[in-house]
């Protein structure tokens, strides 16, 4: 199921953030009519139309995983988080309708419903992710029912959609994905523009940096506000990405060889004084491998990255000038967003 989800989290993140890529390539064509945004939007749209296609098929295989090798998991938890998934499905056929609409209504529907169109798929790509995302969520810290005598009972499936994880994990996963694919894009158009000058390449590549640099800025924000409730409802979880092996007070945040006194111990709970449980105070049989750390060393790292890029991204947008360096910064970078979003997963 881990190969599953590696492979099919890159077609849900294509799926989210590509619809509202050519969304905003076609209300640019009816804003200017210039013809290199027509031609991104029918463009983006054929590699939309691949990747939900694909993305379709690999979903379908982790709905048959959950039942096959989750059987008594899902047959206790099942009257929960039916209710997420069943409101994915209706996200999923409206993205799947009007994808139809946009593909093949070009010359069939006005401009204005086709645009129209065009961001209800977006809108709906988002939407499904929200209610798995929020699935996954109540997975992190289980509410809305009791246990008793190994039975769920007093279930409210309402409550899976405030369990404490929800709102911060639908943010950063979702800002995840929108920055994974818009860099990815980013540093295709960046290579292109160091070889060719083109209006074409140039509109895809700020196009591109419109979603990259708000998702890039959002994440580290809604990261920390995760790694709190991380540290909260899962302390060892915590323990073992920090690296924290006693349990101690003013712990502090080691950069290398630097050590910041109290940093650890203010990002986990706000109070610089504060204990934070270290992974001698859980079994040693409950310890996750130490792999959990190296993926989350590596996907702060990949995002730190990412925002030095967006923030310098920021500049030459106000100047409308790209420089061959950050050209090629985001050439560099463009695989860095997917891979952290693998890793953080």
């Amino acid at each position: 199921m881990g190969v599953s989800l590696g492979f099919h989290i890159i077609f849900a993140a294509v799926g989210i953030a590509m619809p509202l890529m050519m969304a905003l390539a076609e209300s640019q064509w009816l804003k200017t009519k210039r013809p290199e945004y027509l031609r991104l939007a029918k463009m983006w749209a054929k590699g939309t139309s691949i990747f939900f296609a694909v993305g379709a098929v690999s979903g379908t295989v982790l709905s048959f995983e959950l039942g096959l090798l989750f059987p008594e998991f899902m047959k206790k938890s099942g009257a929960l988080i039916g209710l997420p998934f069943a409101l994915e499905g209706f996200a999923f056929f409206t993205e799947a309708i009007f994808l139809g609409i946009y593909l093949y209504g070009w010359e069939k529907v006005s401009p204005r419903a086709h645009v129209a169109a065009g961001y209800v798929v977006a809108l709906s790509g988002l939407l499904s992710a929200v209610f798995v995302t929020l699935v996954n969520a109540w997975m992190n810290a289980p509410v809305g029912f009791s246990f008793h005598d190994g039975k769920f009972t007093d279930i409210d499936p309402a409550r899976v959609f405030f369990s404490p994880f929800a709102f911060i994990e639908v943010v950063h996963s979702i800002s995840a994905a929108y920055l994974a694919v818009a860099a990815i894009v980013a540093g295709i158009h960046a290579w292109a523009l160091t070889r060719e000058k083109t209006a074409f390449h140039l509109a895809a590549l700020k196009i591109s940096l419109w979603i990259l640099i708000p998702a890039a800025l959002i994440q580290p924000l809604s990261g920390h506000f995760a790694g709190q409730n991380v540290a909260k409802y899962q302390p060892l979880k915590f323990a073992v990405m920090e690296g924290v092996e006693k349990t101690e007070s003013h712990v502090p945040f080691e950069i290398g060889p630097v050590q910041i006194p109290g940093l650890l111990s203010w990002l986990a709970t706000g109070d610089t004084q504060a204990e934070v449980k270290g992974r001698d105070a859980f079994p040693q049989e409950d310890w996750p491998v130490p792999f959990v750390r190296y993926c989350f060393v590596f996907m702060v790292a990949c995002g730190l990255l990412l925002v030095a890029v967006a923030l310098w991204s920021v500049v030459a947008l106000r100047k409308d000038r790209f420089s061959e360096s950050l050209l090629k910064a985001l050439i560099v970078v463009s695989p860095l967003g997917l891979l952290a979003l693998e890793a953080g997963w």
